[in-house]
């Protein structure tokens, strides 16, 4: 599946300095690649000292959140938030790593928690949309996806653009190594129905702070929360399954994926409001399952609720 016109590649760039930009991203970003995970974990690890100890505010405020919504005291949540610090910054690594990861490794690397629903997974011919977050190894799971499945089945990965566009094209194209189509979430609702009226598989990240207009306001550990309606609304309209999968970081540079079981947007019932709440509703609990059981592995660092920090 094409690049979508509104991405942008090295080609379209305007501008001699977003060239350079361009062109140092992606030196760098092959020398990264080039010392593999355990190095690239190692440098990820020492930029997270070094924002724990100079963003004060975020660190206070993760602390703070993880304590609230975990109901554990501030140690145990201090100890909890470095750890998340620390795996918010490999996911971010992770980006110069995904010509390196694939389904080549499963067995060795890359190990599947449920055998049987993964083959569901892999054997389903319809439509789904795979609800997913900031959690574990977000970035070489948008790189995966681009496996699972193959052309011309489309595949497709949700997110937001970089106001940069030399960032963007290079984050773009590690996105893409493996053959996902990467779509800006800004007037993404053609494009995505096009996708999963052919049986395509469109992959968001739902843990994402939403404007009220485009949200629900739902329970999520225990806060309320505006959790985005637009995966929901989609589903339903293309009659898809809605189906939960996260990327868990193991030790010894392994991996584990999980999925739950999905959900037949086909079977709900009551009218398309009622639906869309439903649909909405399954995916922040399953969001919400995932975290309760490895919290480190979230990004803590964002104000996902609807209030302000002091």
């Amino acid at each position: 599946m094409k690049r979508q016109s509104e991405d942008v590649n090295f080609s379209e760039m305007q501008t001699i300095l977003q060239k350079m930009q361009y062109s140092l991203l992606y030196g760098l970003g092959s020398l990264i690649r080039m010392l593999g995970f355990r190095v690239t974990y190692k440098l990820a690890d020492g930029l997270a000292f070094i924002a724990w100890h100079i963003l004060s505010s975020r660190r206070k405020n993760t602390i703070k959140s993880i304590a609230l919504h975990l109901k554990i005291n501030h140690e145990e949540a201090e100890e909890l938030a470095y750890k998340s610090f620390q795996s918010t910054f490999r996911s971010f690594a992770e980006i110069t790593l995904t010509q390196n990861f694939g389904m080549e490794l499963q067995g060795t690397k890359l190990l599947i928690e449920n055998p049987e629903l993964w083959e569901k997974f892999r054997k389903c011919r319809r439509a789904i949309v795979a609800s997913t977050g900031h959690y574990g190894s977000w970035e070489l799971l948008a790189c995966l996806l681009g496996q699972v499945y193959q052309a011309p089945r489309p595949r497709m990965v949700v997110v937001r653009k970089y106001p940069n566009p030399a960032v963007q094209a290079y984050i773009c194209k590690q996105r893409e190594a493996k053959g996902a189509s990467m779509i800006g979430h800004r007037a993404v609702a053609t494009a995505v129905l096009r996708a999963l009226r052919k049986n395509g598989i469109v992959a968001f990240l739902v843990d994402h702070k939403t404007k009220d207009h485009e949200a629900y306001t739902l329970s999520f550990l225990g806060d309320m929360a505006n959790v985005n309606m637009g995966p929901a609304l989609l589903a339903i309209r293309a009659e898809a399954l809605i189906w939960p999968i996260f990327l868990e970081r193991l030790e010894d540079e392994r991996f584990m994926l999980h999925l739950q079981e999905p959900l037949d947007t086909k079977l709900l019932t009551g009218s398309n409001e009622e639906k869309i709440k439903q649909a909405t509703i399954f995916y922040t609990k399953a969001m919400e399952k995932q975290i309760r059981r490895n919290p480190e592995q979230w990004f803590w660092m964002h104000n996902r609720w609807n209030k302000n920090w002091k």
